[in-house]
């Protein structure tokens, strides 16, 4: 059983954890996604596009000798190819897109909410953001929105 005791085959479970994770974060960049439903919209649209000249805009169109009596128009076909490209971007839409941007949520790290506290820049504590005077040494603040790095002597009391 010299084989179970080979570094490499030892190592095997870390590494495809470290290659899926690699794998994962190049499917949740987004790139990847939005390349793929790009060419199959991209490619439902062609045949609504072909359904459109073939079957609709072509049969309008005299040749030779014959006048528009001749040409069908095939609406229904025409008709047919648009309901399915709605069917299949219907289907991106609801089992690829709204999935997707759902796992890139929960990747996605939160933001930073807005602090509700500072410090008091004479006694350091703790005070809430909006308050005019710290209520452990009743100094006078500095609005919030000022700098507060250095204190003015002065505005102790």
């Amino acid at each position: 059983m010299a084989v179970w005791k080979n570094e490499t085959v030892q190592n095997v479970g870390s590494r495809a954890k470290s290659n899926l994770g690699d794998f994962q974060k190049f499917i949740l960049r987004g790139n990847v996604v939005d390349l793929a439903v790009g060419i199959m919209i991209g490619a439902a649209f062609s045949g609504v596009v072909t359904a459109l000249v073939g079957d609709v805009i072509t049969p309008l169109i005299p040749i030779g000798k014959d006048d528009l009596s001749g040409g069908t128009v095939h609406l229904g076909t025409f008709i047919n190819t648009i309901i399915t490209f709605l069917i299949l971007a219907f289907v991106i839409y609801f089992f690829i897109i709204k999935p997707v941007n759902a796992l890139m949520a929960l990747h996605k790290p939160k933001a930073a909410e807005a602090p509700t506290t500072r410090d008091c820049p004479y006694c350091l504590s703790t005070i809430p953001l909006h308050a005019t005077r710290c209520a452990y040494c009743t100094a006078q603040l500095p609005p919030a929105d000022q700098d507060q790095t250095s204190p003015a002597p002065a505005q102790r009391a």
